[in-house]
């Protein structure tokens, strides 16, 4: 990971590339937080967030709002609700088992458990797919992909559920510092992916630049 990042720091230049890639990290973050308002576009917007910040660590891509559009736009309309509604559904159908376990029914103590077994894995591959190069070209075969490629790298996945638990803690801790959250979580989650094989490190092709 730290030799895709630029180490020479141009004349002039401050804080050097590595400063400049947290700053793109924030400000991703911000904009997928932006864009994540709707809810139903959250999935397109972290995907966004993930592809941007890894040309930006691959390619030495600056990271603009115009590419952040770009890539969003690069989805499609159709492609992202449909993406964003089936992570809605998802998630209302195990709120309503969670609450369906809180009625007293018979075994809902190991369904509890089961339950929050199924949530956590979930929402691990569903970041995981976001992260995906290739996710732009659609959402179920990025799934598919990611859902092998998590079964085999389950350190992976604990470094994902890891990020999510600090992201959160973060939010607790320091509710003003939410809207920048979505950008670390983008980059854990891409960053899980970059250590991976040379073979693995491979970049969708760009969506149209848009500025």
């Amino acid at each position: 990971m730290r030799a895709l990042v630029p180490q020479r720091r141009e004349p002039g230049e401050l804080f050097g590339p590595r400063f400049t890639l947290f700053a793109d990290m924030l400000a991703v973050g911000l904009a997928a937080a932006v864009a994540s308002l709707p809810l139903v576009t959250a999935p397109v917007a972290l995907a966004a967030a993930c592809t941007v910040l890894r040309r930006a660590i691959g390619e030495d891509r600056p990271a603009t709002l115009g590419h952040y559009v770009a890539e969003l736009r690069a989805h499609g309309l159709v492609r992202s609700l449909l993406a964003g509604a089936t992570v809605l559904a998802a998630a209302a159908l195990l709120a309503l088992d969670l609450l369906l376990t809180r009625a007293g029914l018979p075994g809902a103590r190991p369904m509890l458990w089961v339950l929050a077994t199924l949530t956590a894995a979930g929402l691990v591959v569903a970041l995981r797919t976001a992260a995906d190069p290739d996710v732009v070209r659609g959402w179920r075969p990025a799934l598919h992909r990611t859902a092998a490629r998590s079964a085999a790298d389950p350190s992976g996945c604990a470094w994902v559920a890891a990020a999510v638990v600090l992201c959160l803690a973060f939010a607790w801790m320091l509710p003003l510092l939410a809207p920048l959250l979505p950008g670390p979580l983008a980059f854990a989650v891409t960053a899980v992916e970059l250590r991976r094989t040379p073979e693995d490190l491979r970049l969708a092709p760009p969506a149209p630049d848009e500025g």
